[in-house]
């Protein structure tokens, strides 16, 4: 396992300009994760079934969309991100089935104007920007990010949140220049908005919970290699226990 040095991105992961940081923290996900589901069991079998069997059902139909039953397993992964709200589990179930594949495909349809999709997908029941962005990352995460509360606060200018299409756009935007600026030095080049959104839930959330996950420096890279402060020699690494 590869570790960070919390004293190399003094300036949040948000401001590093370095893809190598920024694939470890990708790479510690699950690994995050786990640590948040402790007291929450069900968060890391429905995070993988959201992460890695929603996105394949959805590739694998000849017009993307979701069903009924998928969105409502999604909308129970959403909150067991945040606050638990049952009146939205409520009030989600009020779909029909025609009405949720309707919709979903036709907003994935839209893309890659992910305005018009997230509108779209706004028409449903207790579906607002942030659950809309949700659906999308899952069957298009080239194209949008989840609007994750982590991945929010840990970006410049976005605090407070607001959950409106306006403020979603302004967080998508800012997570787009982070794709661009990551695939450009990135020799895999496969950064997308919704990894980018992984990675800082990854980097705030074990900040939260206090992991040491970032603390030691497990590699050759220096901290002067992301938010160096001028005329600041890189102190001298310490070794891996």
């Amino acid at each position: 396992m590869e570790y960070l040095s919390s004293m190399s991105l003094k300036g949040g992961l948000f401001t590093c300009d370095d893809h190598k940081y920024w694939r470890l923290v990708l790479n510690a996900y699950w690994e995050v994760l786990a640590a948040k589901g402790k007291k929450q069991k069900e968060l890391v079998t429905l995070d993988k079934w959201c992460q890695e069997e929603l996105p394949a059902a959805i590739a694998e139909r000849q017009a993307r969309h979701l069903t009924r039953e998928e969105l409502l397993k999604l909308m129970d992964w959403k909150l067991s991100r945040g606050k638990f709200r049952p009146r939205l589990q409520q009030l989600v179930a009020t779909n029909s089935s025609e009405a949720v594949e309707s919709c979903t495909e036709k907003a994935f349809q839209l893309l890659p104007d992910v305005a018009a999709a997230i509108s779209e997908l706004s028409r449903l029941k207790a579906v607002g920007p942030a659950t809309a962005s949700a659906i999308l990352a899952a069957g298009a995460p080239e194209a949008a990010a989840f609007m994750a509360d982590e991945a929010m606060e840990s970006i410049p200018g976005l605090v407070p949140i607001q959950y409106t299409l306006k403020h979603y756009m302004l967080y998508l935007g800012k997570i787009q220049s982070c794709v661009e600026k990551l695939n450009k030095t990135d020799a895999e080049k496969t950064w997308t908005p919704h990894l980018v959104e992984k990675s800082l839930w990854a980097w705030i959330v074990a900040k939260k919970l206090h992991l040491p996950l970032f603390e030691t420096l497990g590699t050759e890279m220096e901290e002067d290699e992301c938010n160096t402060d001028a005329g600041k020699e890189p102190p001298n690494k310490r070794k891996r226990k």
